[in-house]
């Protein structure tokens, strides 16, 4: 079982019900320690997975959904798209400060992005503002997202790889995994889907970026992830 439900207080049914998906069970617990704290809030489910957070999603009636990005074998993206398609408010939490990935999230429907450093002091003013209908993304995410957005004037070889917009989310996860050094095997492992396709992926990618070989591939990825994340 990938996902637990706890108890819950009938007399408690006015505070905000929230499930939290994150494959560290260390920040969930110091994620929902958090919530629970508050009058207004709690914590009724916890995920390691999409798997897990699927099945969750179908027995509760939920608020909210905080979902870290980079799940263990599974897309956090993925979650945030089918938790958006059911009218389901949304905040990633993830270690992840580069602007595409905050672009992304909320492009697939978050309503809040903050980063993990950050979450201990903001996790509850970011569920606040969401409440009240409100975006809210962290002070180091914003940054990057205004430098982004300063810089789309200045001329091409100072901007943020423009070529990488172009990547599919999935393509994008997997360019991040060979950038960390991963395996077609070890990537296909974590993706859950076959070596095969990983393959078509890389080829894409190099592809649209316009690179040549694999070597390329390797050290364009490997630029990316040590300079954006």
């Amino acid at each position: 079982m990938n996902g637990s439900t706890l108890g819950a207080d009938p007399s408690q049914f006015h505070r905000w019900q929230i499930m939290i998906v994150d494959d560290h069970p260390i920040v969930r617990m110091g994620l929902a320690a958090l919530i629970d704290a508050e009058p207004d809030m709690r914590v009724v489910a916890q995920a390691e997975d999409v798997q897990g957070a699927l099945e969750l999603l179908g027995q509760h009636t939920l608020d909210l959904v905080i979902i870290d990005l980079s799940l263990r074998e599974s897309s956090g993206l993925d979650l945030l798209k089918e938790v958006a398609k059911r009218q389901m408010r949304a905040i990633v939490v993830s270690m992840q400060d580069a602007p595409t990935w905050a672009e992304r999230a909320l492009a697939a429907g978050a309503r809040g992005y903050v980063h993990k450093s950050e979450a201990g002091r903001n996790i509850v003013q970011a569920i606040r503002k969401v409440r009240q209908g409100r975006l809210y993304v962290s002070d180091s995410v914003s940054q990057a997202l205004l430098e982004r957005r300063l810089s789309s004037g200045r001329n091409e070889e100072e901007r943020d790889t423009p070529q990488v917009e172009r990547l599919t989310d999935r393509e994008l996860e997997v360019m991040v995994r060979i950038g960390r050094g991963l395996t077609t095997t070890q990537i296909s492992a974590e993706l859950q889907v076959s070596p095969k396709t990983v393959q078509t992926y890389r080829d894409r990618i190099k592809r649209k970026l316009a690179l040549d070989n694999a070597a390329e591939l390797s050290a364009e990825a490997t630029r990316w992830v040590v300079q954006r994340g």
